[in-house]
């Protein structure tokens, strides 16, 4: 279970017959609709329990899920802070040039004249653009945007990604 997605976050309960909140940790909120189960993983960390999924609607920002043996507020609030987790096969297909965070961070970042700049720790959506967080070799770290001018190729099973520095981009460590 350890290559399996977190797609959310169980925040709370909604109302008093075992609906959950989730803060849904997916780009796309609407693909609960598409699921029939889901694991969780309680909190602290232990073994994720299967979970027949009764129904799910957008909310606030939020997805409310309705999963099978969670009758009552008090079953609810026992699930506050569990991941919600779907195996890979459940995951959504992306389109040519996307990527799953979680197999670009820890990518090796060089520039297409093969200097090493450090390895990707994170990344964050920004609406227009990810941005992709590079702690290099002196320990500082810095941000490249992903955009097709500077990403220029990604390499996953290669485990690294190249890119094309635009003037300035170095400076700009934090």
């Amino acid at each position: 279970m350890n290559n399996w997605f977190e797609i959310g976050i169980i925040v709370k309960p909604q109302g008093i017959a075992g609906e959950l909140r989730v803060l849904p940790t997916t780009d796309d909120p609407g693909r609960f609709a598409l699921l029939d189960e889901v694991y969780v993983r309680p909190k602290p960390p232990g073994t994720p329990v299967q979970y027949k999924l009764i129904s799910s609607r957008q909310h606030k920002g939020l997805v409310l899920l309705k999963l099978s043996g969670i009758n009552d507020r008090n079953a609810a609030e026992k699930m506050v802070g569990g991941v919600v987790l779907i195996p890979p096969e459940k995951a959504l297909k992306l389109d040519t040039d996307e990527y799953f965070i979680r197999d670009l961070v820890g990518l090796v970042v060089e520039t297409e004249d093969n200097q090493i700049l450090g390895e990707i720790t994170d990344v964050f959506p920004t609406g227009a653009n990810d941005v992709y967080v590079v702690r290099g070799h002196d320990g500082g770290s810095f941000m490249i945007p992903a955009i097709k001018d500077v990403v220029l190729a990604v390499n996953i099973p290669g485990g690294k990604i190249t890119v094309r520095l635009l003037d300035g981009l170095l400076e700009l460590k934090a």
